[in-house]
Order: structure tokens, then C-alpha cells, then sequence
């Protein structure tokens, strides 16, 4: 329901996904930085003539004016700040702007507290693949600063068993725990997942790095798969269910 302090309200926001509402309306599940995830209705968005239609796409960043209907905000106004076209020219791209928002989506629930940092990291990761950078270190950065939001920061540097410092060697990885396992541990603990030494020192990297800093990094394409099969792994138990987007992306690529 929307809340009762307000009748209108402008926000900044970005349209995570929509759906089909009645005849000719849409409603969109949005992330805002004044109010977190909501779901507003665009009504008559549908209608060849409908000015908010071309502004309420996915992966869109957009000013809306909302109004207080009887069950939730209608939007009554759109503009775009910035649609991130080359996002929607490139299947690849598209696949990994959908996992971005796939992510948020998932761990992020309506009636929370504004979170303006993520909303940030949100549109600084879209223009980011927008820009045409590196895909799969733009997605890998992102999904550690997401962790570290959401409160699920991988411990990377002492054994998330025995608290000893981790060595440069080859590791595993527990989701349950959260972090790296020593070897010494690893020897009798269940459901690990192997790491290499080259990929844990890029996950620490883009964990302590800033963006510009992360973005110099060069892994190995290996590294590259073991990195991505991992983070992906960890999302998926922290869900408890599997994501869409990764298996789509890995039938694009061949």
C-alpha cells in the first residue's frame, strides 16, 4: 500500500522489469533511490499513443512523478535520464544488465528503507556495461559490492573455519560459511568447492579495490570461468533457488 505521508512524490528510479495490467496498463517493478523497490502502474502505457511508454523499459533510468491510487503509486509523469541503448543492441550485454537486475531484484523486498548506495551502484554498473567495458569484470565487481550491501561480505583472508590467515595456494570455498576454507580445514568439511589461488587474489582484489582500480585487472580466461561459476554458486544458496539469467547467458556465448 502506499504510504499514507504521501499523496504525490517524484523519484529517481530504474525500471527493474514490467508486466501486462488489465487492457491497456503496465506495472513496473522499480528500484528508487528516495524509496527502495516498488511496484507502481503506468496506466494506459500500452496505447500507441501513450507518452510514458518509451520511458519505462527495462534497464531504464528514469524521473517519475507518482500519484497515490487506491492500491499503489500510478505513475502520472516519465523522463528518461538515461536508457543505456548500447544495453539493447548487444544480446551479451543484455544478458549480463539482466543478471544485474535479476540480483537486486531477488534480495531486495517493497516497504524497505531507501538505500541510495545501492541504487548508485545499480546505475553506476549499467552505464558501466553501457560503456562497452569489460562485461564480465564490470558484472564481477558489481556482484562484490552487492554482497557487501546486502550483508554477506566472502571472507577471502583467514579461514572462514579456523580464523588462520589464508596462504597463496589453492583454497576451497563454503557457501554455508561464507568464505574461504584452509586446506588443512578442507580435509574434513563436506560440500566445498574448489578455488584457486590466481582466482581468489582476483576476488580479493575487486572485494578491496575501487572501480578504476578493479578495472586494470587482466585474469586468465580460466580464472574468468572458475570466478563467475563460483560467485554464482554462492548467490544461488544464499537465494535458495537457481538463477535465470546465468544459463541464458552461457547459451548465447555457445
Amino acid at each position: 500500500m502506499p504510504d499514507p505521508k504521501f499523496r504525490s512524490v517524484r523519484v529517481d528510479a530504474v525500471v527493474l522489469r514490467h508486466s501486462d495490467y488489465g487492457e491497456a496498463d503496465r506495472l513496473l517493478t522499480i528500484y528508487t533511490r528516495q524509496l527502495g523497490k516498488m511496484r507502481v502502474l503506468a496506466k494506459g502505457a500500452r496505447k500507441i499513443a501513450s507518452r510514458k511508454a518509451g520511458h519505462i523499459e527495462p534497464f531504464t533510468h528514469v524521473k517519475l512523478q507518482l500519484a497515490k491510487g487506491r492500491d499503489m503509486f500510478l505513475v502520472t509523469q516519465a523522463d528518461t535520464v538515461n536508457a543505456y541503448l548500447p544495453l539493447r543492441e548487444d544480446l551479451i550485454l543484455t544478458s549480463h544488465a539482466s543478471y544485474v537486475i535479476e540480483l537486486l531484484d531477488r534480495f531486495s523486498y517493497e516497504d524497505e528503507i531507501e538505500n541510495s548506495s545501492t541504487f548508485r551502484l545499480l546505475t553506476e554498473t549499467l552505464a558501466r556495461l553501457a560503456s562497452l567495458s569489460d562485461p564480465w569484470l564490470v558484472t564481477r565487481y558489481y556482484e562484490m559490492r552487492l554482497l557487501d550491501q546486502l550483508g554477506f561480505r566472502p571472507q577471502l583472508r583467514e579461514c572462514a573455519n579456523c580464523g588462520r590467515e589464508i596462504k597463496a595456494e589453492d583454497q576451497f570455498f563454503s557457501f554455508s560459511a561464507g568464505g574461504v576454507i584452509c586446506p588443512r580445514c578442507g580435509r574434513g568439511l563436506p560440500n566445498l568447492h574448489h578455488v584457486s589461488v590466481d582466482t581468489l587474489k582476483y576476488l580479493r582484489h575487486f572485494q578491496r579495490s575501487s572501480y578504476a582500480e578493479a578495472s586494470r585487472a587482466r585474469p586468465k580466461p580460466e580464472v574468468q570461468k572458475e570466478a563467475e561459476l563460483l560467485m554464482q554458486g554462492y548467490f544461488t544458496y544464499l537465494l535458495e533457488r537457481e538463477l535465470n539469467t546465468p544459463g541464458f547467458l552461457k547459451k548465447i556465448r555457445g
